[in-house]
């Protein structure tokens, strides 16, 4: 019932709204001037409000096929197998934006773009969130001409302020800014060398400081999945 009253509510909108679009249409875009001007721009918000309405679509009740050969929705006059570049976020509860995707690739690519599977960036309340998602592929190190292999990777990374969470499948990255002039080497890293070589194994936490002994950064390594008993 709820599906059928959303469906049909739907229906209602876009009808009104290509009415109005219609309107404006014959009216007033066909005149020149300043005046057609004003009109043209409201013919675009309306457009822009189709496309909002039409991301609500479903297309139940299937497509139709117009003069030009494209399939369209007999809803909201979608166009089928064309990509939507809009996306309605609810204004309360969980923001959603794509799924959880991992590598799925068993060879190694010749580079990173042809191993690429998935990456997105979103600027959130001024929060920048990245996910990367790639198979296995062949990088090399500045100056070496021998290639080294990329594993798989699943990478988020969170950056706020000056501070950066890097999380991957077998590390935590914490690191933020120094004060001070711009390092000019990179950071050194090293165990907690107060504790014993037997706790490091409960406690792999890999802390990096630059050449003036300032942390800048703090690893943790993960543990390994375990396999449990009869899977």
């Amino acid at each position: 019932m709820e599906t059928r009253s959303r469906k049909a509510s739907l229906k209602r909108e876009l009808r009104a709204l290509l009415r109005s679009m219609d309107f404006i249409a014959d009216r007033y875009l066909r005149r020149s001037g300043q005046g057609a001007r004003k009109f043209f721009e409201i013919y675009r918000q309306l457009g822009s409000a189709w496309k909002f309405l039409g991301l609500q679509c479903r297309h139940d009740e299937g497509y139709r096929r117009n003069r030009e050969g494209h399939d369209l929705c007999r809803i909201c006059g979608h166009v089928k197998g064309v990509a939507e570049n809009w996306r309605l976020l609810p204004v309360a509860g969980p923001i959603r934006l794509g799924g959880k995707r991992f590598h799925s690739a068993k060879r190694d690519f010749p580079n990173k773009q042809a191993a690429m599977i998935d990456v997105g960036v979103i600027h959130f309340h001024g929060t920048k969130l990245s996910v990367e998602v790639h198979n296995g592929y062949q990088s090399y190190w500045p100056g070496r001409k021998e290639p080294i292999n990329i594993a798989t990777d699943r990478i988020v990374r969170l950056w706020e302020g000056d501070v950066e969470c890097w999380l991957d499948s077998n590390l935590v990255h914490v690191k933020w800014k120094p004060t001070g002039p711009r390092p000019h080497k990179p950071p050194y890293g090293a165990f907690l060398s107060e504790l014993p070589r037997k706790m490091l194994k409960k406690f792999p936490v890999l802390l990096e400081y630059d050449h003036r002994d300032q942390l800048v950064g703090v690893n943790a390594l993960m543990a390994p999945h375990r396999k449990k008993k009869g899977a």
